[in-house]
């Protein structure tokens, strides 16, 4: 697609076209979700260094008050990523929420408050466990750890052959996640350990019903993202009480069992701020 804002893509399927089409005739009642790394910022080596794509917040600031909501919806802390995002304390977007760690926390726009429940006593345990196991598998050098404080993930980006440690770990960190009531959340080139019962879909469900919502967009990236496609498939077809929606790809070689799913591919975070960008200049 191009740049300009007047090119708002047309979805390939005819269910994101009818979400795309609840969205354009009642703005006010829908939601516009989003990841966070790949969709509105570039994956890149360190993750600490990963930003907004420039773009994105004017984008969002121009969409958010035309929407009843934008929820940002991530793996990583709350704070995190409104501050990687530059998401605070910006004229337009009083209607943004961020729901970090997959929904356990949540921070909003109004507040500036991040509210969380008490963390899962078996991220402290396989936090203390993970050095001991990643020596003892010499073979995956360059593998490292973030602690996401809620969660604890494993990165190979960095490693020789990063896919081959990626298969090496993910069998051992199952193992180790699984000793401490913990589940392995496998995404591009990292293995994240963290509680379960929440996921991206449990997160956004639970948001669109919150707000009435009459339609929802939803845009990811990587393999955790599967679960919010899943919960906007399930939401469109609940029959009467159904809400249209409208699923968007960004990046769509890297996960191709996302890509086949979406109704709306399209080239990575600059394309996704170009849609934002372009549905706000048309509503």
């Amino acid at each position: 697609m191009g740049s300009h804002p007047e090119s708002l893509p047309s979805p390939t399927t005819p269910a994101g076209r009818e979400g795309l089409n609840a969205v354009l005739a009642r703005p006010d009642r829908a939601v516009i979700a989003l990841d966070f790394d790949g969709t509105l910022a570039d994956i890149v080596p360190d993750p600490e260094q990963a930003r907004a794509h420039p773009g994105a917040v004017s984008a969002l600031a121009a969409l958010a008050p035309k929407v009843a909501s934008i929820a940002v919806i991530t793996g990583r802390p709350a704070d995190v990523a409104v501050r990687f995002g530059g998401f605070a304390g910006v004229p337009g977007l009083e209607h943004l929420v961020v729901l970090g760690h997959y929904g356990a926390e949540r921070w909003d726009a109004v507040s500036g408050a991040v509210h969380a429940p008490a963390p899962h006593p078996g991220v402290a345990a396989a936090r203390a466990g993970l050095p001991g196991l990643l020596r003892a598998f010499g073979a995956v050098h360059g593998a490292w750890v973030e602690d996401k404080g809620r969660a604890v993930a494993v990165h190979t980006r960095r490693a020789e052959d990063p896919q081959a440690a990626f298969e090496t770990l993910r069998g051992p960190l199952g193992e180790l996640a699984a000793e401490h009531g913990l589940i392995v959340e496998p995404g591009r080139l990292v293995l994240e350990l963290r509680p379960p019962g929440m996921d991206k879909g449990v997160a956004l469900t639970t948001y669109v019903r919150e707000l009435d919502a009459e339609s929802v967009v939803y845009a990811g990236d990587d393999l955790g993202d599967l679960a919010a496609f899943a919960a906007v498939e399930k939401l469109r077809d609940g029959g009467p009480d159904g809400v249209p929606g409208l699923l968007v790809c960004s990046g769509s070689t890297e996960v191709p069992d996302l890509a086949a799913r979406a109704d709306l591919s399209v080239p990575g975070p600059a394309a996704v701020v170009a849609f934002l960008a372009a549905l706000a200049e048309r509503l």
